[in-house]
């Protein structure tokens, strides 16, 4: 059983810097801290995010907490200029994470090269900066585990987001120093996370909504925000 005591809840990943909250981001904000929410962090997308992303911050200082990467499916041919963008905001302000970065083979596998390339860079930009990476392992973790055994396992640790893998993932990246981001998936019917997280334990998981997506039961297919990770913690108080 994991138990969940009343404290304050962080959510680790976070785009709430998007269009799809620009009408109501004060209230959605106002529901967040109603709900115990005392971080948020934010992951970057590619260059056109960083602006709404550090007005978000700046509107809500010590709330919304900024991130920087190039998003995987966002990995295209001017990949290089990205980077070069991600590597000039990380000398010109202060970021908490690298992310989210990683390789994504469910929409497209025509940059699957160059995500890689992107990937590697973000581990040394992680190690550089001795920051946490944010890693986004859709349909690609032995992939992942491959690039970062490359790497070293020893130089760079951080979250995977949306914990894809099953239970003999979990304990094999806890036991690699990394933790595992566990939402509303972990909800679902017939999900997986449930049982992953069971097998990583209460001090190798973190929370996160990746709102505005993957909204948890009972809001399952609507836009997700910080406020419904109790729904999270209270299915993992009932595992």
């Amino acid at each position: 059983m994991i138990y969940i005591c009343a404290m304050q809840i962080i959510d680790t990943h976070n785009h709430i810097y998007l269009p799809e909250f620009d009408a109501d981001r004060d209230e959605v904000v106002e529901r967040s801290l109603a709900a115990g929410i005392s971080r948020i962090m934010m992951p970057n997308i590619d260059s056109s995010s960083v602006a709404p992303m550090l007005a978000a911050e700046e509107r809500y200082p010590k709330l919304c907490l900024p991130m920087m990467a190039l998003h995987p499916t966002s990995v295209k041919e001017n990949y290089r200029d990205e980077l070069a963008a991600v590597e000039a905001a990380l000398r010109g302000h202060r970021y908490y994470g690298i992310g989210e970065t990683g390789i994504d083979l469910y929409w497209d596998k025509t940059f699957i090269k160059e995500q890689t390339i992107s990937f590697r860079r973000h581990l040394e930009l992680a190690e550089e900066y001795d920051l946490p990476v944010i890693i986004h392992a859709r349909e690609s973790l032995a992939l992942i585990i491959e690039v970062i055994k490359e790497f070293g396992t020893d130089r760079v640790k951080g979250i995977f987001h949306a914990f894809p893998g099953r239970a003999e993932d979990a304990h094999r990246l806890t036991a690699m120093g990394f933790m595992i981001g566990i939402g509303g998936v972990v909800t679902f019917r017939n999900g997986r996370q449930g049982e992953a997280a069971i097998a990583a334990g209460i001090n190798n998981i973190v929370l996160e909504t990746d709102a505005p997506y993957l909204a948890p039961v009972p809001f399952r297919g609507k836009r997700n925000e910080a406020a419904y990770l109790t729904r999270v913690t209270d299915k993992l108080s009932e595992l």
